[in-house]
């Protein structure tokens, strides 16, 4: 007997679903028990192999709909925040492969041309889909595939980044047929915020309107009056009718561009058919379709921040892996240490801030929101935008701590450079996920922060070794006068119990030396500290005169150390989890080079490439971080 999904009597539809020509072969009234099993699919998988799980839960419709109407992978489906797509995954020939998502070797957590023709563009990051989808609808216009459907789906707030702006802002005045659609379940991670968010959540359509525009659309096609270089006139009329119907003006056709909905995305009937009748108009649309995060399991419903990326859990009772106490204390995470001293330097200072761009829970500036809520400010998905508002704020006297990750901070870049550093502002960076993420992979690993802020006069770069050097640097970029601080730490556990200690501050541009020796100089940068005190105790424990140095910053970097490791005309080994070219390795190299005609610096970090996903283990054996890898490199060394 066929298996059969909850009470209903069918057989199983996901089972025989290999491509998306599969499900347009099924009948229309089949596609809710489709949407069905996917959430029960994506529920029993995220259980056991966690990702990213509210999102995703959320957009089952959408994605079915899309796949339906539209001739995939001919017709191009862009998506925004690739974490709403495991339906998208799952429907495109890798549900025997899902098993494997964010693991080493295989499916990415994300959509990725590298993986299958059906993922169109990388989406990693927010904002990205219309830009892209709009550069593809013109493409195919170039290559006369006027056939041929661009659809950019975007969502989890990423329409209030401001690069969507520019590109809804382009697809207005440039000849396209792009449809938008934007999926809308009022969240990003955690909540949205700021206008955008407010009208979006008031903005209503009548049906009445809706019924004599389409209407009107249809007569006027027939009518052959219909066409791109009368589109703009039609909509100022479409404008006016509206005005005087539903007594309203909306901002995407104040922009010249087709506004249908709101509709209830969770209706996948119903999207088929709104699909259906806009997919031929021409110019560009957008679709607006009202969601809920979590959508189909209640726990993510009703805390869909938490069940953003829950971890593993029982998918019968809720339970998340994370909430069962444990008996042995847990060392906290590196970001709480963070969001706990930011509390701590705010109350002893009202001048500090707290700053984050739509990561309050996965940064820990949370934790001073609930202490000094009128001295947090949650910017949304606008990385720019923090950047220099926290310049604005430093200007005129204030402390603020921008907390960021550190790939979404590259966003960043002309902001910190122009906004910042050319004033010598004191904005603090604290930058979250430095290094290896894990399984968030190629988008999301932290490895470029070192090199690209390297670069930039006036910055000061450091990287502390544990949770209470985190504490002692966060305390010296609070104080002092000093221009744009940056600080930068993993995702994760501090591997550290006894991470309290007082908030005095460090000498800039100075590091220490952990191991005393001669026969091989080691210098770190970072929490890799941890493995290479394994790999230093392992080789002293060999006789090998092991000398380490923990360097704290990369820049100033700690020159005084430099000349003593230089006296000691020993082979040198760094050691870093950041990209290998351009980091803290070649600041060594750059310095020795030009005080030394001897030493060769060995380099030891994130090669030259763009790295899987995977453990953190798995991926510091890669890259050879690992406690093995590094002792290897030294008895080799010591060899010679």
């Amino acid at each position: 007997m066929a298996e059969t999904t909850n009470n209903d009597t069918k057989p199983r539809l996901l089972d025989n679903i290999n491509s998306p020509a599969d499900l347009r072969k099924l009948p229309l009234e089949d596609l809710p028990q489709v949407c069905r099993e996917l959430r029960e699919f994506i529920i029993n998988s995220c259980a056991v192999n966690p990702g990213h799980f509210a999102s995703s839960m959320g957009a089952v419709e959408i994605t079915v709909a899309m796949h339906y109407v539209f001739d995939t992978p001919y017709d191009r489906i862009v998506w925004d925040v690739g974490h709403q797509a495991y339906s998208h995954k799952i429907l495109t020939g890798r549900r025997l492969r899902f098993a494997t998502n964010r693991m080493m070797g295989g499916l990415s957590g994300f959509p990725t041309p590298a993986e299958s023709e059906y993922d169109t563009f990388t989406a990693g990051h927010a904002s990205n889909s219309i830009s892209a989808a709009l550069g593809m609808a013109v493409a195919s216009q170039f290559r006369d595939e006027k056939r041929r459907n661009v659809v950019a789906v975007i969502g989890d707030a990423s329409v209030s980044g401001g690069l969507a702006f520019e590109g809804i802002n382009n697809a207005a005045n440039t000849p396209n047929n792009l449809l938008i659609i934007l999926n809308d379940n009022d969240m990003s991670i955690d909540r949205n915020v700021g206008s955008l968010n407010s009208y979006l959540a008031h903005l209503t359509t009548s049906p009445r309107y809706n019924r004599l525009r389409f209407k009107l659309y249809n007569c006027l096609k027939k009518m052959h009056l219909v066409s791109e270089r009368r589109r703009g006139a039609i909509l100022r009329f479409s404008n006016s009718l509206k005005s005087l119907i539903v007594k309203e003006q909306n901002i995407f056709e104040g922009l010249n561009i087709r506004y249908f909905g709101p509709f209830d995305g969770h209706d996948v009937i119903k999207v088929v058919r709104v699909l259906r009748d806009i997919k031929d108009m021409e110019g560009p649309r957008l679709l607006h379709l009202r969601t809920i995060k979590g959508k189909g399991y209640e726990p993510a419903e009703n805390e869909p921040a938490k069940w953003h990326a829950p971890g593993k859990f029982d998918p019968k009772t809720g339970k998340r892996a994370c909430d069962i106490p444990c008996d042995k204390p847990k060392a906290p995470k590196y970001q709480d240490v963070f969001g706990k001293t930011l509390v701590e330097l705010a109350g002893k200072d009202s001048r500090v801030i707290g700053i984050t761009a739509g990561m309050l829970s996965g940064t820990s500036v949370c934790e001073m929101q609930k202490a000094f809520p009128e001295r947090v400010f949650d910017v949304g998905i606008s990385e720019g935008h923090a950047v220099t508002f926290a310049g604005g704020l430093a200007k005129d006297g204030m402390r603020p701590f921008v907390a960021i990750y550190s790939s979404f901070l590259q966003r960043a870049y002309d902001h910190i450079i122009h906004d910042v550093a050319i004033q010598g502002l004191p904005v603090t960076f604290c930058i979250d996920r430095a290094g290896l993420v894990g399984e968030d992979g190629i988008t999301h690993h932290g490895a470029l922060d070192l090199a690209y802020l390297r670069s930039i006069p006036g910055m000061i770069v450091s990287a502390p070794s544990d949770a209470r050097m985190l504490r002692r640097l966060m305390a010296t970029a609070a104080t002092g006068e000093h221009g744009p601080f940056a600080i930068r730490y993993p995702r994760g556990g501090s591997n550290s119990l006894d991470w309290e200690c007082a908030l005095e501050p460090m000498e800039i541009g100075k590091g220490r030396n952990v191991v005393a020796g001669k026969q091989i100089a080691l210098l770190s940068i970072g929490t890799v500290a941890t493995q290479v005190g394994d790999a230093v105790a392992k080789a002293r424990s060999q006789g090998i005169d092991v000398a380490w140095y923990d360097m704290i910053f990369v820049k100033p970097i700690d020159e005084a150390i430099l000349k003593e490791v230089m006296a000691l005309n020993c082979p040198l080994i760094t050691v870093e989890d950041g990209s290998i070219e351009g980091g803290f390795g070649s600041a060594v190299a750059e310095w020795m080079c030009e005080h030394s005609h001897s030493a060769i610096v060995h380099r030891i970090g994130i090669p030259d490439s763009f790295v899987t996903q995977g453990t953190p283990d798995q991926l510091r054996e890669l890259c050879g971080l690992d406690a093995d890898s590094i002792l290897k490199e030294i008895l080799n060394l010591s060899q010679k």
